[in-house]
């Protein structure tokens, strides 16, 4: 990355937000509050952490408006801090093009336009449509027929299956593969398995991100596709035929399985599950290690792990759960006999009260 050097009134300008101080403090990087120097500028997202305020040395912060008396340095404040210092830390580390034009080791079966940068090792099939501005980077291979945007970047040792289609401004990071088959198999009478060949594609839009070593299998019949704006984190698993709606968010771990659907704006968190054929509402949020088996109709929160706990107490409560069935009909009985003999008290008051 290229680093450069801002004036806070730059980064204002640049960015926005009500200036509080000297504008012709240099800042070159962001930086935590407990170790920012004169030259850095960090921020506070919540008055929780107004204490932190004491003690930094930061050259310049990004303050919330509630807190925008709250230190008498050269400040920027704003309505949304976390955002505003996203922006800053883009301005100041712009993405550097490290390939620019074809690497001679590289291999490029398809017309390029101008200003397409491929590194060393790369392979780029016949029959490819590649945007202007796009890198395919050191030992990427990008197969027959695909598309790849405007502005894409493809980091090293990413696989394009063929047929893909990749929007504008996507980052995919090294060992991303895009299109493999889908799990399908069908089972023969000795129980061996017979390929289901996988004749879909996979469709990512504009503005998505794949983490390092995230799968998205390619579709069965229909396409797989993933939206406008998702973020997806390191190792997840998109199954064949799968949706992903626009500006929905997955971390670490977390998986599709086949057919499944998820709205727009869905957050699943890390090593969640979500089985399939299964929809999830727009706006849904999907708690870490939770297994979704159902659909989600409305938006909301939805869990289904357990706390940990210390292991002896698990190991009781283990014992409890290979009973509910069990304990669940004794229940139901003590409940018929609770009722039979409300029932009989109840007519031997009503006896009482006739003598």
């Amino acid at each position: 990355m290229t680093v450069v050097s801002l004036s806070v009134r730059q980064i204002v300008d640049a960015l926005g937000g009500d200036l509080v101080g000297d504008d012709s403090v240099a800042i070159t990087q962001v930086a935590p509050l407990e170790r920012a120097t004169g030259s850095e500028i960090g921020f506070v997202a919540h008055a929780k952490y107004r204490k932190a305020l004491e003690l930094t040395r930061a050259g310049a912060l990004i303050l919330p408006r509630s807190l925008a008396d709250a230190w008498a340095g050269t400040r920027i404040v704003v309505d949304d801090p976390y955002l505003y210092f996203a922006r800053v830390t883009q301005l100041l580390n712009p993405a550097a093009n490290d390939y620019t034009g074809v690497h001679p080791t590289a291999v490029v079966l398809s017309e390029l336009p101008a200003g397409v940068g491929v590194g060393p090792l790369a392979f780029i099939g016949e029959g490819c449509r590649i945007g202007v501005g796009a890198v395919i980077g050191p030992g990427s291979i990008v197969e027959r027929g695909c598309v790849i945007g405007e502005n894409t970047l493809l980091h090293a040792k990413v696989v394009v299956y063929a047929g893909s289609e990749i929007g504008a401004r996507c980052v995919l990071h090294s060992g991303a593969v895009i299109g493999g088959d889908g799990f399908g198999f069908a089972r023969r009478k000795d129980a061996s398995w017979e390929k289901i060949p996988q004749i879909g594609r996979v469709i990512l839009g504009d503005d998505v991100e794949v983490g390092a070593n995230t799968t998205i299998d390619r579709g069965a019949l229909d396409d797989t596709v993933i939206e406008n704006g998702v973020k997806l984190d390191n190792l997840i698993q998109i199954a064949h035929n799968c949706r992903v709606g626009e500006n929905s968010a997955m971390a670490a771990f977390a998986g599709m399985a086949g057919s499944a659907k998820l709205g727009k704006r869905v957050m699943v968190g890390g090593q969640a599950g979500i089985m399939g054929h299964i929809e999830v509402a727009d706006d849904v949020v999907v708690s870490s290690r939770s297994f979704m088996s159902k659909s989600a109709t409305e938006k909301g929160v939805y869990t289904s792990t357990i706390p940990a706990i210390q292991h002896n107490e698990w190991l009781r409560n283990a014992v409890h759960i290979k009973h509910l069935d069990e304990m669940a009909d004794r229940i139901k009985q003590l409940e018929k006999k609770l009722e039979r003999l409300d029932t009989a008290r109840g007519e031997s008051n009503e006896t009482g009260s006739g003598k």
